[in-house]
């Protein structure tokens, strides 16, 4: 089995707060993971260390067995939570902005979801919905043909009635040469498509294993899990 992350005895500091504490997990090759936890987890900060925006922390992180930096970012393709892109670009800006930053980029694929999800090239994204620029990040970030997609809150703002057809695109356009990892808290939604799960609390992993594995020690859904390991919280 390769491993596309692998981390050791993660741990990361904001000054005298420790928000990861000897963090372990594994995304192997070709799967889908679910980072799950409440707010205040750890996370993000996971995340943001896996995209190479973090670097000083303690342990080892290692990306296809490099360390997250400019080598990585080549074969990373991050979708932060919050929006990223300039409010007076159209969508034929975004797309061509990528074709042109990102040598895997697909500018076919990417039009298809485009079209896909009722977007049109000339709008500008400060006249779009909150939902609608999310569809159009998730498109510019699934439309790479990368080794790591990390996705942040995708579904957050998605209407429910594109939350099926996201969650397909999600799945379509990964090869069994890529993995994706995947933090929400939709959980009811998304965990169909989960082939691991990793549960945070408190900076630390408190359960990682295969989806299947889970509900067959537990006898539970992963929401239902959730609900169970973050009762309180």
């Amino acid at each position: 089995m390769s491993l596309i992350v692998q981390t050791k005895g993660l741990v990361k500091s904001y000054g005298k707060k420790e928000v990861l504490k000897n963090v372990n997990f594994i995304i192997p090759q070709g799967q889908i993971v679910g980072l799950l936890g409440p707010n205040g987890s750890g996370k993000t900060t996971i995340i943001k260390t896996l995209a190479g925006l973090l670097q000083d922390y303690k342990g080892e992180v290692l990306i296809n067995g490099q360390k997250p930096g400019v080598e990585t970012k080549a074969i990373v393709s991050y979708l932060p939570e919050k929006t990223y892109l300039s409010k007076w670009m159209t969508v034929k800006d975004a797309i061509s902005m990528f074709a042109d930053f990102y040598a895997d980029f697909d500018e076919a694929r990417a039009w298809d979801m485009v079209n896909a999800l009722s977007l049109t090239s000339q709008q500008k994204i400060h006249t779009m919905s909150k939902g609608m620029q999310e569809k159009l990040q998730l498109i510019l970030v699934m439309s790479r043909n990368a080794m790591l997609y990390i996705l942040d809150e995708p579904l957050g703002g998605i209407d429910p009635a594109a939350r099926d057809y996201i969650l397909d695109t999600i799945i379509r356009n990964y090869s069994d040469k890529s993995s994706i990892l995947l933090s929400t808290h939709l959980i009811h939604d998304v965990e169909r498509i989960f082939d691991r799960v990793i549960f945070l609390k408190n900076g630390e992993v408190v359960m990682e294993d295969y989806v299947d594995t889970l509900r067959e020690e537990h006898g539970k859904s992963m929401d239902e899990l959730f609900r169970e390991v973050y009762q309180g919280c």
